[in-house]
Protein backbone atom coordinates (compact mmCIF):
# COMPACT_ATOMS: atom_id res chain seq x y z
CA UNK A 1 0.00 0.00 0.00
CA UNK A 2 2.69 2.04 0.59
CA UNK A 3 4.47 1.88 -2.81
CA UNK A 4 1.22 2.87 -4.01
CA UNK A 5 0.97 5.95 -2.34
CA UNK A 6 4.42 6.88 -3.71
CA UNK A 7 3.43 6.09 -6.98
CA UNK A 8 6.34 3.24 -7.32
CA UNK A 9 6.46 -0.16 -8.05
CA UNK A 10 7.10 -3.16 -5.39
CA UNK A 11 10.04 -3.59 -7.41
CA UNK A 12 11.80 -0.43 -7.44
CA UNK A 13 11.08 -0.48 -3.61
CA UNK A 14 13.20 -4.15 -3.81
CA UNK A 15 16.19 -2.43 -5.53
CA UNK A 16 15.89 0.44 -3.23
CA UNK A 17 16.65 -1.54 -0.25
CA UNK A 18 19.56 -3.35 -2.09
CA UNK A 19 21.30 -0.11 -2.80
CA UNK A 20 23.62 1.42 -0.61
CA UNK A 21 21.17 4.27 0.21
CA UNK A 22 17.59 4.58 0.32
CA UNK A 23 16.58 7.30 -2.10
CA UNK A 24 15.31 7.93 -5.73
CA UNK A 25 18.11 6.37 -7.93
CA UNK A 26 16.64 7.28 -11.26
CA UNK A 27 17.75 10.74 -11.51
CA UNK A 28 21.31 9.71 -10.53
CA UNK A 29 21.60 6.80 -12.97
CA UNK A 30 24.24 7.03 -15.49
CA UNK A 31 22.69 5.91 -18.74
CA UNK A 32 25.07 4.58 -21.52
CA UNK A 33 24.86 6.93 -24.81
CA UNK A 34 23.03 5.44 -28.02
CA UNK A 35 24.52 4.01 -30.28
CA UNK A 36 23.38 5.84 -33.04
CA UNK A 37 23.92 9.29 -31.75
CA UNK A 38 25.44 11.66 -34.23
CA UNK A 39 28.86 12.53 -34.12
CA UNK A 40 30.21 16.35 -34.06
CA UNK A 41 31.24 15.68 -37.85
CA UNK A 42 27.66 14.55 -38.55
CA UNK A 43 26.50 17.83 -36.94
CA UNK A 44 28.38 20.05 -38.61
CA UNK A 45 27.49 18.59 -41.84
CA UNK A 46 24.20 19.04 -41.32
CA UNK A 47 24.30 22.57 -40.85
CA UNK A 48 26.51 23.12 -43.48
CA UNK A 49 24.19 21.60 -45.85
CA UNK A 50 21.72 23.83 -44.36
CA UNK A 51 23.87 26.72 -45.03
CA UNK A 52 24.67 26.17 -48.20
CA UNK A 53 24.30 27.79 -51.26
CA UNK A 54 21.65 25.32 -52.42
CA UNK A 55 19.49 24.90 -49.34
CA UNK A 56 19.82 28.28 -47.33
CA UNK A 57 16.56 29.54 -47.91
CA UNK A 58 14.59 25.94 -48.09
CA UNK A 59 13.13 24.33 -44.55
CA UNK A 60 14.38 20.58 -43.97
CA UNK A 61 10.72 18.84 -45.38
CA UNK A 62 12.59 20.41 -48.53
CA UNK A 63 16.21 19.81 -48.06
CA UNK A 64 15.67 15.91 -47.04
CA UNK A 65 13.75 15.18 -49.77
CA UNK A 66 16.04 16.86 -52.56
CA UNK A 67 19.18 15.46 -51.57
CA UNK A 68 17.31 11.79 -51.47
CA UNK A 69 16.77 12.73 -55.06
CA UNK A 70 20.37 12.83 -55.31
CA UNK A 71 20.89 9.73 -53.59
CA UNK A 72 22.50 11.17 -50.65
CA UNK A 73 21.42 10.51 -46.89
CA UNK A 74 22.79 12.94 -44.31
CA UNK A 75 19.82 12.65 -41.34
CA UNK A 76 16.10 12.50 -41.11
CA UNK A 77 13.73 15.50 -41.62
CA UNK A 78 13.25 15.45 -37.78
CA UNK A 79 17.09 15.55 -37.04
CA UNK A 80 17.76 18.27 -39.53
CA UNK A 81 14.91 20.05 -37.15
CA UNK A 82 16.42 19.23 -33.89
CA UNK A 83 19.72 20.08 -34.89
CA UNK A 84 19.23 23.32 -36.36
CA UNK A 85 17.07 24.42 -33.26
CA UNK A 86 20.33 23.68 -31.23
CA UNK A 87 22.55 25.87 -33.81
CA UNK A 88 19.47 28.33 -33.22
CA UNK A 89 19.15 28.30 -37.06
CA UNK A 90 15.58 27.05 -37.09
CA UNK A 91 13.68 30.29 -38.09
CA UNK A 92 12.20 31.59 -41.38
CA UNK A 93 13.68 29.99 -44.10
CA UNK A 94 12.89 31.47 -47.48
CA UNK A 95 12.38 34.39 -49.98
CA UNK A 96 9.11 35.59 -48.94
CA UNK A 97 8.70 37.73 -45.88
CA UNK A 98 9.23 36.27 -42.27
CA UNK A 99 5.53 36.47 -40.73
CA UNK A 100 5.27 39.46 -38.60
CA UNK A 101 2.79 39.71 -35.49
CA UNK A 102 0.33 42.25 -35.75
CA UNK A 103 -1.62 43.49 -33.32
CA UNK A 104 -5.35 42.37 -32.78
CA UNK A 105 -7.91 44.75 -34.34
CA UNK A 106 -9.77 44.95 -31.30
CA UNK A 107 -12.75 47.17 -29.90
CA UNK A 108 -13.48 47.92 -26.78
CA UNK A 109 -17.08 48.83 -25.49
CA UNK A 110 -17.50 50.17 -21.47
CA UNK A 111 -21.27 50.52 -21.70
CA UNK A 112 -24.51 48.91 -23.70
CA UNK A 113 -24.82 50.34 -27.45
CA UNK A 114 -21.44 51.81 -28.05
CA UNK A 115 -19.91 49.07 -30.49
CA UNK A 116 -22.11 46.64 -32.91
CA UNK A 117 -21.72 43.63 -34.41
CA UNK A 118 -23.49 41.49 -36.57
CA UNK A 119 -23.06 38.25 -38.58
CA UNK A 120 -24.93 36.08 -40.98
CA UNK A 121 -25.72 32.67 -39.81
CA UNK A 122 -27.40 29.48 -42.20
CA UNK A 123 -30.31 27.73 -40.96
CA UNK A 124 -31.56 25.25 -43.14
CA UNK A 125 -35.01 25.15 -44.73
CA UNK A 126 -37.54 22.89 -44.56
CA UNK A 127 -36.11 20.69 -48.55
CA UNK A 128 -32.45 19.63 -48.30
CA UNK A 129 -30.18 21.73 -49.79
CA UNK A 130 -32.65 25.07 -49.06
CA UNK A 131 -31.16 27.73 -46.03
CA UNK A 132 -32.51 30.57 -44.77
CA UNK A 133 -30.18 33.61 -44.04
CA UNK A 134 -30.27 34.93 -40.09
CA UNK A 135 -28.89 38.64 -40.48
CA UNK A 136 -28.44 39.06 -36.37
CA UNK A 137 -27.14 41.95 -34.68
CA UNK A 138 -25.35 42.18 -31.35
CA UNK A 139 -24.58 44.54 -29.04
CA UNK A 140 -20.85 43.67 -28.08
CA UNK A 141 -20.95 44.81 -24.06
CA UNK A 142 -24.08 42.90 -23.01
CA UNK A 143 -23.78 40.21 -26.20
CA UNK A 144 -27.84 41.38 -26.40
CA UNK A 145 -29.58 40.62 -29.71
CA UNK A 146 -30.23 44.44 -31.14
CA UNK A 147 -32.31 43.52 -34.34
CA UNK A 148 -32.54 40.11 -36.66
CA UNK A 149 -34.08 39.38 -39.63
CA UNK A 150 -34.30 36.45 -42.00
CA UNK A 151 -34.22 36.42 -45.60
CA UNK A 152 -34.11 33.21 -48.97
CA UNK A 153 -31.13 34.94 -50.30
CA UNK A 154 -27.07 36.39 -49.16
CA UNK A 155 -27.28 39.89 -50.57
CA UNK A 156 -24.91 43.18 -49.81
CA UNK A 157 -28.25 45.46 -50.18
CA UNK A 158 -30.25 42.74 -47.29
CA UNK A 159 -27.01 43.44 -44.96
CA UNK A 160 -26.77 46.50 -44.86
Amino acid sequence: MACCELGISLRTLQRWKDAETLQDQRQVVKRPTPKNKLSKAERKAIIAIANSELFKSLPPSQIVPTLADKGIYIASESTFYRVLKEHNQQHHRGRSAAPSKKPLATHCATGPNQVWMWDITWIPGPIRGQYYYLYLILDLFSRKIVAWDIWEEESAALAS
